[in-house]
């Protein structure tokens, strides 16, 4: 027999107003109920009567001996107090007489106050927990609420932490979670541990799924917490389990890479982002902007262009910030073009540029010489609204400044103060600098007083620069002023402008004002021997032999020493003025300081001794030619002594003075030395040791192409690059040769040439005309028929002629060795009258 009871309406209207009712059934719901809560009761039980008051069951009805009760997870108290005639969702009661029964055989009727019956059903069968995702309310079943079960999830996250216990916890929930479950619980969790833990355990669950969200709910977490190993591992948890059980959306990959950009984490973000790529998801621009931005920070911007290059790749739409981004930075490392393509198409998409966009394009371009698009560009932002900054005018004028188009910086100088900047010290340099150096010193120095003027200190590169370009212009008094300026404004003047004044200086042959600079030069601790040196070379090439000695003189009085090159220089230069006596000290400080006379050196010096004229500089001369101490000196007082003091023949003599020379480096010397001596001996008459010193520079073939014998069709003698007196010799000595070849030996030649030039044409055609000689003068050219030339060498007074060679008169000679070599004796053959060829034969 079923037992059933109307609840009172007054004790169920307190029961509905009363918050205890409440408070009961949550009591309730939180305890276990066991068979032992009913020992004692006699086979009847009252429900909670101590706590409400009331009963809520009838006191006594009959039961089962061991009823079994079930509790279900699913009640809350407020569904209760939202429907309080519903009793399902709080208590789950089931009752079998000693069989499985899966439902009530009585009926419940559910009254309002009035005892009106409001519902009349079955009782609620039992569900098994952890499978089913209801529960039964009579007939009908009732979905868990989610907000119920999320909350569940989240108090037992909350209670258990971490860790086994709290997946084992997990395991015991009375219902069956969904992935919506486990996201909104993670969004609540703020525990990181939690949630990883209750992420891996729902991801072992049958039912789970991998979710977009739930990944970036966690990568954020990581995030805030700044656990970017665990993003990593949880970036490669993510992309294994896409693979596995489908694909995810790109939303959390790129929340990696965004996070991992933002950390400075280059390398793990770069990793990221071409696994990503390589799989096939899309990146989005943020995530691009994240990484160019990653890369230009660390200074990598050929990478940011690189990943720039694959956002273009990818058809990935830019936005404003990829175009602030790319534009400044493109034009910075030198991309003009492409930063401009950019700069073009941002506008097109109605995107505004920015003023760092502008400025950067300004800049770059002024920097790389493309001034009227720079021009351009800062005209196009002004119409945009936007004012140029002091940076951009200072950019702008020195772009200007360095292309040299000073004009165009001037307005722009004169714009910047109209909008209110004040030029800077470096600007007014760089004015200041670069219109001195342009030669527009006007400007110059009024720019110079107005940085003066403003408070700026003018440093000493722009007080040598004004300096230097006054000095270079010549102007004295400028110059001075300036140096003036400078040291009484304490600033030490650099090398360079005391180098600048003192060549002012010396130009201007202001001697005492140079020695002054320089002695203040050397109180300043720099080394002048080299600027004295330099002034000293100034007064050498200017020819003012007086001024350098003076300065030499000082020079050695300050104790400043100069070089070896100079002193010669400045020997050479009293040579040409006949300064003679100065010349012969400054020599011996040259030979004194072991510089070596060389070759060169000596020839000079008897070359000046051939044209001299007068007795008195010969004998300086010979003094000079002493003091050179070099063996040719030895060598021109053994040739003009006799063979009793040389002890061997001239010719011998002279072939051992040729293989001393070393022809490899002193060919040109040797060729020199052999010239002058030439016209040395011919003007002394020496003619038979002229012979013998062409003889022997012919033989070691000094001048191998003076004679070419061309069998019988040409012989030839060219002379052009041989002095007067050595031409004569060569030209004597080598007809002698030709007359030997043709009378003794019958070859005769078709023609005969003598190629003398230009310049010794007339010499040489005025000696063979003393003689008769059939040779015709053309311009450059003496030539004769070799039957003709084979006559005339037949007529005696061309054998005399060409042995006796060049008559002079012996009292010139006599006089000459006298005066320049007193101890020697010339030999008596060489005064000799000359000897007939048979003569010489029969000897």
């Amino acid at each position: 027999m079923i037992y059933r009871r109307k609840l009172c309406p007054i004790n169920f209207c307190r029961l509905t107003k009363t918050p205890a009712f409440s408070s009961a059934f949550h009591d309730f719901n939180s305890r276990s109920l066991c068979t032992n809560e009913l020992n004692g009761c006699g086979g009847s039980f009252r429900l909670w009567s101590s706590t409400t008051g009331f009963n809520l069951i009838s006191p006594r009805f009959s039961v089962p001996e061991k009823p079994n009760f079930v509790r279900s997870s699913g009640f809350s108290s407020a569904n209760l107090v939202e429907n309080p005639f519903s009793l399902g969702p709080g208590l789950i009661r089931k009752f079998s007489s000693g069989k499985n029964s899966d439902e009530w055989t009585e009926e419940i009727e559910y009254l309002d106050e009035s005892g009106s019956v409001i519902y009349t059903g079955k009782g609620i069968r039992s569900v098994e927990p952890g499978l089913d995702d209801h529960v039964m309310v009579g007939e009908l079943k009732k979905p868990f609420l989610n907000a119920s079960a999320i909350a569940k999830i989240v108090e037992v996250v909350k209670r258990w932490k971490w860790g086994p216990e709290l997946e084992t916890q997990l395991d015991k929930l009375q219902f069956v979670p969904n992935m919506t479950h486990i996201t909104q619980a993670l969004k609540v969790i703020k525990d990181g541990d939690g949630a990883s833990t209750l992420f891996r355990w729902a991801k072992r669950q049958p039912w789970y799924l991998p979710s977009d969200e739930c990944y970036v709910i966690l990568f954020d977490g990581l995030n805030q917490s700044k656990d970017f190993d665990g993003i990593q591992s949880l970036f490669d948890e993510m992309v294994q389990d896409s693979s596995n059980k489908g694909v995810l959306s790109s939303c959390a990959y790129n929340r990696v890479i965004q996070f991992l950009a933002k950390a400075d984490k280059m390398e793990v973000s770069f990793c990221c982002f071409k696994k990503i790529q390589d799989a096939g998801f899309k990146v989005d621009t943020q995530t691009y902007n994240s990484l160019i931005t990653l890369f230009l920070n660390k200074g990598l911007p050929y990478k940011a262009f690189e990943i720039y290059e694959s956002m273009q790749a990818a058809n990935c739409s830019l936005d404003g910030s990829t175009y602030e981004l790319m534009v400044p930075n493109l034009a910075k490392s030198g991309r003009l073009d492409a930063a401009f393509k950019l700069f073009q198409e941002m506008k097109e998409r109605n995107f505004k540029p920015s003023f760092n966009v502008f400025g950067s394009l300004v800049d770059s371009m002024g920097k790389a010489g493309r001034l009227d698009m720079s021009m351009k560009v800062y005209m196009e932002m002004q119409g945009y609204g936007f004012r140029p900054s002091a940076p951009m005018y200072v950019s702008m004028i020195e772009s200007y400044v360095k292309a040299g188009k000073l004009d165009a910086a001037l307005r722009l100088w004169d714009e910047m103060k109209k909008a209110g900047f004040r030029p800077n010290f470096g600007l007014y340099t760089m004015i200041v600098e670069s219109h001195a150096k342009s030669g527009k010193l006007d400007i110059a120095m009024s720019t110079f007083t107005d940085m003066e003027r403003v408070g700026f200190l003018p440093t000493p590169s722009t007080y040598s620069c004004l300096l230097e370009m006054h000095a270079a212009s010549g102007q004295v008094d400028s110059a001075m002023k300036l140096y003036n300026s400078m040291t009484n404004a304490g600033l030490r003047p650099g090398l360079s402008t005391y180098t600048s004044l003192l060549m002012l200086l010396a130009n201007k042959k202001l001697v005492d004002v140079a020695a002054k600079i320089l002695l203040e030069m050397k109180t300043m601790g720099y080394s002048v021997d080299v600027s004295a040196s330099d002034v000293l070379m100034v007064y050498i090439k200017d020819g003012s032999v007086d001024l350098a000695l003076r300065w030499l003189r000082f020079m050695g009085s300050s104790g400043i020493r100069t070089n070896n090159f100079i002193i010669r220089q400045l020997f050479e230069s009293c040579m040409k003025s006949g300064l003679y006596e100065s010349a012969k000290p400054l020599l011996e400080t040259y030979v004194n300081a072991a510089a070596k006379v060389d070759l060169i050196l000596y020839t000079s010096i008897l070359a000046y001794l051939v044209r001299c004229q007068e007795e008195e500089n010969e004998r300086h001369l010979m003094s000079i030619l002493g003091a050179t101490r070099h063996k040719a000196h030895a060598f021109m007082c053994g040739l003009f002594t006799g063979p009793e003091q040389r002890k061997q023949p001239v010719l011998s003599f002279v072939r051992e003075f040729f293989q001393g020379i070393d022809y490899e480096l002193e060919e040109g010397p040797a060729k020199y030395f052999v010239n002058v001596l030439l016209n040395y001996l011919v003007l002394m008459g020496q003619i038979n040791r002229a012979r013998c010193v062409w003889k022997v520079a012919y033989e070691n073939k000094l001048f191998p192409k003076a004679i070419v014998f061309d069998q019988q069709i040409a012989w030839s003698l060219d002379v052009r690059n041989l002095s007067v007196g050595a031409a004569l010799i060569a030209v004597v000595h080598t007809l002698h040769r030709f007359r030997k070849r043709m009378l003794y030996y019958g070859v005769v030649p078709r023609r005969i040439k003598l190629v003398t030039g230009p310049t010794l044409k007339i010499v040489v055609a005025q000696v063979l005309s003393s003689v008769e000689s059939p040779f015709e003068v053309s311009k450059v050219v003496l030539r004769a028929p070799g039957d003709a030339v084979m006559e005339w060498f037949k007529k005696p007074i061309v054998q005399q002629f060409l042995l006796n060679e060049i008559p002079s008169r012996s009292d010139i000679l006599m006089h000459k060795l006298n005066t320049l070599f007193p101890s020697s004796a010339p030999e008596l053959r060489s005064l000799a009258p000359p000897k007939m060829l048979m003569a010489r034969k029969a000897m």
